[in-house]
């Protein structure tokens, strides 16, 4: 099995909004990776050198690599395929859409809304993941324990997702909007990164 891959990235084939295909070389070995469109924007041009953590994955003879940025990620990964309903695809997905602080804020705070974000993902599929994973995020010690503010409040990408939404801004705008945001801001600073990536659309 194939835990990971370093070498140079020669390809990216945007299979969809949210899976990409990447080719890595190896040694003079391509390797055929699929990733998050999330991860994908971040790995650079062709021949930027990459480190990807990889889960292979074998089902009826086919070999397939799934490419992570850490082992962090890729361990939510296999907990996502554990759960009833989740292919290798619909867990790659979750994660573009949710890194992991993300999801983690989502399934313990019960937020169905944030994870009906993601492309297959429907309310009884979010509430059933809910359940699921609600007893095992907890085990992963690189996973925020906090899913509020200090004050209680919701999470600021939360709150840019209300906010998002009150705009009138559609599910799947509100999802690539927040694909696109850092992973840490304030409320202000991430609802105007959401505004200005959503502004050339609209």
């Amino acid at each position: 099995m194939i835990g990971s891959l370093t070498g140079s990235l020669t390809e990216i084939d945007l299979a969809s909004d949210a899976l990409a295909a990447v080719v890595v070389d190896v040694a003079g070995v391509g390797y055929e990776v699929v990733v998050s469109a999330r991860h994908a924007a971040r790995l650079g041009p062709a021949g930027s050198p990459v480190a990807l953590s990889v889960y292979t994955h074998v089902r009826e003879g086919a070999i397939t690599l799934y490419g992570f940025p850490d082992r962090a990620e890729r361990r939510l990964f296999e907990l996502l395929i554990g759960a009833h309903g989740i292919g290798p695809a619909l867990a790659l997905a979750i994660l573009g859409v949710h890194p992991p602080d993300s999801l983690a804020q989502a399934v313990a705070g019960g937020d169905v809304d944030a994870l009906t974000l993601v492309p297959g993902v429907g309310r009884k599929t979010a509430q059933r993941l809910i359940v699921e994973l609600a007893g095992r995020l907890g085990g992963l010690d690189t996973l925020p324990a906090a899913t509020t503010g200090p004050d209680g409040a919701p999470s600021a990408r939360a709150e840019v997702r209300g906010a998002l939404a009150a705009l009138g801004y559609t599910p799947d705008e509100v999802r690539r909007a927040l694909q696109q945001l850092p992973r840490e801001g304030t409320v202000e600073e991430l609802l105007r990164a959401a505004l200005q990536s959503l502004a050339p659309h609209r």
